[in-house]
């Protein structure tokens, strides 16, 4: 009988003290009612990010990630350059986060059309927001519809595979293309358009694209931004790869770059780094190596500086695209903070083809969940969602779309931080027990909604990437949700 006793308490003490989830075939087999059940919503790097910090922080927490397509992993499968794979290796570390004992993915589910954020609250404990920044952000200036004018935004997701992009065919046949703006997307449309043949075909972009490029006839790319070289938005990485882009040269207005060089001894490191090369690329005499490298190239890209849009210019039929008028500004102050104020001067430039890449900005998901439509993110403080006990957000959403994944990887941590603070201090009540994906399995059920598993993503990768390793790629991507949906549940 002692026995009996003895074995039947420790049971028992063991059972309320042994972390949620662990154990069983790689999910829990053991979840107690105790177990803070937080749900994310989107699963690109802050979705990712998040989870990871919460699950390394508490060994109790259990998280559940909701993604609106059947594959996870966001702008690092559909914003990252093609050419850029050292960038998308992050995917490795989110798999081990989804395959957690506590991590669940659950792909195809679009939240605040299949499942309300509402519901979700009622299901968990937290909420937290990281769906980035999906919209497009206008130029507001007339023509901007016409045929032969595309956001980035798209253009990024045609040759990276995004589902809702596959049908864009933007037409390459003109000699010119201006794209607007001087971040790091603009560099990557720029050099996807200027790239030979033979360095695409060993990425993962996608065959359409790839058909589509090789019959372009672009020949030259104008980067165009309001301000000046000091404030051009890339990174000198991308920089450094426009300019040792193979079969192209540069060409830049000299002008644009006078007193350039005197104000650079008060500049940070980087940002100087970065204005040097900027320098020694449009106004010093190149080597007798790099002068042959030009003489031999056949295509041609510079930066525009001080230049902003007023109008896209039509052909006489208006059927398409034939320039853009820019405006010609000059600078009020200097550094970050400088003002690009209007000289009252335009000037024209014939192109076939306009890219806007003037940002991304994210997009509200539920009426009843506070944003602010003039910023276009969700108000916060620290990744706390205004007047919405329970709501956080990290990523875009939470800062708009800026940095890049390093910087989605530190605002992530930051708010799950802000969410465990709120555990520890009581703010968040995490005693009352939560059914977390359990009743929001059921509702989908219900709706007619199946989701996808991070198991069934796995069969769509094998699948991408046997059908790379057929015509030397790293991945062949399937285009539509109704073929993922397809290999998924096969």
């Amino acid at each position: 009988k002692t026995y009996f006793l003895c074995s039947y308490l420790i049971f028992h003490v063991l059972q309320s003290i042994v972390p949620c989830g662990l154990g069983g075939s790689g999910k829990a087999f053991l979840s107690t009612s105790s177990c803070p059940k937080v749900c994310i919503v989107g699963s690109g790097p802050a979705g990712f990010y998040t989870a990871q910090h919460l699950i390394k922080a508490r060994q109790d927490v259990e998280v559940d990630i909701y993604e609106r397509l059947p594959v996870p992993f966001g702008l690092v499968r559909f914003g990252v350059a093609p050419d850029h794979p050292e960038v998308k290796n992050v995917i490795n570390t989110f798999t081990q986060t989804a395959k957690h004992s506590r991590c669940s993915f659950y792909g195809n589910v679009n939240v605040g059309k299949d499942v309300t954020v509402d519901e979700l609250q009622g299901a968990y404990h937290a909420v937290v927001l990281s769906y980035g920044a999906e919209g497009n952000r206008r130029m507001g200036v007339p023509g901007e519809d016409l045929p032969g004018v595309y956001s980035a935004k798209d253009f990024v997701g045609w040759y990276n595979g995004l589902p809702s992009c596959r049908e864009l065919k933007p037409d390459l046949s003109c000699e010119t293309a201006v794209i607007l703006g001087q971040g790091n997307v603009a560099l990557d449309v720029a050099r996807i358009l200027l790239s030979p043949l033979d360095i695409l075909k060993k990425t993962d972009i996608t065959q359409p694209a790839l058909e589509a490029l090789a019959e372009s006839r672009v020949q030259k790319v104008l980067i165009v931004g309001r301000r000046g070289p000091m404030q051009v938005a890339c990174t000198i990485k991308e920089l450094r790869e426009m300019v040792n882009l193979p079969g192209t040269r540069p060409e830049m207005v000299t002008a644009d770059f006078e007193g350039v060089s005197e104000a650079l001894k008060d500049v940070p490191r980087p940002r100087k780094r970065l204005t040097e090369l900027l320098l020694k690329t449009a106004l010093d005499a190149p080597g007798d190596k790099e002068l042959e490298r030009r003489r031999n190239a056949a295509k041609v890209w510079g930066f525009r500086f001080y230049r902003s849009p007023t109008e896209i210019l039509a052909d006489p039929g208006r059927s398409r695209t034939a320039g853009i008028r820019l405006a010609v500004n000059r600078l009020e102050g200097s550094g970050d903070a400088a003002r690009a104020v209007l000289t009252g001067e335009v000037e024209d430039v014939s192109c076939g083809l306009v890219i806007s890449s003037i940002g991304y900005k994210s997009l509200p998901i539920d009426p009843a969940v506070p944003f602010d439509s003039h910023r276009a993110v969700m108000p916060n403080s620290v990744g706390r969602v205004h007047q919405a006990p329970g709501l956080y957000c990290s990523g875009w959403l939470k800062t708009g779309p800026t940095g890049v994944i390093a910087t989605t990887m530190n605002n992530s941590f930051d708010t799950a931080r802000s969410l465990l603070e709120d555990m520890d201090s009581g703010a968040l009540d995490v005693s009352p027990a939560k059914p977390g994906s359990q009743e929001v399995s059921s509702l989908l059920e219900k709706r007619g909604v199946r989701p996808v598993t991070f198991s069934d993503w796995e069969k769509i990768d094998s699948l991408e990437t046997r059908r790379g390793d057929a015509c030397g790629k790293p991945r062949e991507k399937l285009l539509s949700v109704e073929e993922m949906l397809k290999v998924a549940r096969a």
